[in-house]
């Protein structure tokens, strides 16, 4: 068994981690076995030292790829889907193999939206999880390719930055890390552009973060830069923290979970939210949207009132009574989230009146409000 040497200070307890194809790669076509091995020497010192880890892996497909001899680029979801079926088990095979002197068990976890979208999945997804970190098993995450399809976008991640996220929000972790081969967000890209500086913090995601963000891709991953901060902003809105830095720098994992100014830091942009709030803001569930006034806006954010009527200005998607929508302003900004007691028909209908002709309008009436207190998180 391998023994530590250093101890390390820890700012942050429980750390979901994300690790690219590039990075476990080493930018070639296939798993980079020194690479891998690093991090996984610091992922352990940070588990033998009471850190709660659970690791989102990447490298499945490009794995499966170099052992079927395939071209880097594999067209078509069935032969994507071929390649995750035959890398994954070599990926949790190469990861095994490294845990294993650290004596250190690990666990696979294959997950799709389905699974995530209905409350109880949440939960027992959420509970063995935790489960699993208190026995001291560090899990292994990845999107099961195998029967995700991207034509379904509902029933599809879409990349592991967003399922990292997803993965965040759901064990209430305090720190997002998303580990790549770039130093963290900058001004401009970084390798076309000399001049472009690391962004050490980001307090708020705003469009001008948005496209910073646009333009730099990974040589072999599913996404850019783009796609951490969509992941960044999902986490930060419910509470967590991120970070998005470069996992070649030497101790990159101590470094950064001791304080260290490393990478980009996401400021959370609320408190940590309870389970159920946190399962409303993930977006697993949502069936489409409301825009409201300002007048609304402010009744929500500062008044904490429920949302009538006479606040709704629009109504997007096709949603019905019990629904989960998001609720945005004018501008297109993200106000919260919540449980709607009317459908996107008959709020087509009321948006915009007061709440007492509500029945006469409709022939029926839920309640005054189109979505009460308690089944509203707003950030």
């Amino acid at each position: 068994m391998v023994k530590d040497k250093k101890k390390t200070k820890t700012v942050y307890n429980r750390i979901v981690i994300k690790l690219g194809t590039s990075l476990l790669t080493n930018d070639t076509s296939h798993l980079n076995h020194d690479m891998m091995a690093k991090l996984v020497a610091q992922i352990a010192r940070l588990h033998r030292q009471g850190c709660e880890i659970i690791i989102v892996s990447s490298g499945a497909i490009a794995s499966g790829k170099d052992k079927l001899g395939l071209p880097k680029k594999v067209n078509g979801i069935p032969y994507k889907q071929v390649c995750s079926s035959v890398g994954q088990s070599r990926l949790m095979n190469t990861y095994e193999q490294l845990f294993d002197p650290y004596n250190i068990t690990i666990a696979q976890g294959l997950l799709t939206k389905t699974n995530l979208k209905d409350r109880s999945g949440y939960l027992n997804t959420r509970n063995t999880l935790l489960a699993l970190m208190e026995l001291g098993v560090i899990s292994i995450i990845n999107e099961n390719d195998m029967v995700a399809v991207d034509e379904i976008k509902e029933a599809k991640f879409g990349d592991n930055d967003n399922l990292s996220a997803m993965v965040a929000n759901m064990v209430d972790a305090d720190l997002l890390l998303i580990l790549t081969e770039v130093d963290g967000l900058f001004t401009a890209d970084p390798h076309t552009n000399a001049d472009a500086k690391l962004i050490p913090e980001v307090e708020h995601i705003d469009s001008g973060i948005e496209r910073l963000a646009k333009g730099t891709t990974s040589k072999l991953g599913m996404g850019g830069m783009i796609t951490k901060i969509e992941a960044a902003r999902l986490a930060t809105d419910s509470g967590v923290a991120v970070i998005i830095a470069n996992g070649r720098i030497p101790d990159i994992l101590p470094e950064v979970i001791s304080g260290e100014k490393l990478g980009t830091l996401f400021k959370p942009v609320t408190s940590k939210l309870d389970s159920r709030d946190r399962w409303m803001l993930s977006g697993l569930s949502t069936k489409g949207k409301i825009i409201i006034d300002d007048g609304a806006a402010e009744a929500l954010k500062k008044q904490k009132r429920s949302l009538l009527a006479a606040g709704i200005k629009k109504v997007d998607g096709k949603f019905q009574r019990g629904d989960i929508i998001n609720i945005q302003n004018e501008t297109g900004a993200t106000l919260g989230a919540g449980i709607t007691n009317y459908s996107a028909q008959d709020i087509n209908i009321i948006k915009g009146m007061q709440s007492q002709k509500i029945a006469t309008m409709l022939g029926c009436d839920y309640g005054a409000e189109v979505i009460h207190r308690n089944n509203l998180v707003i950030l």
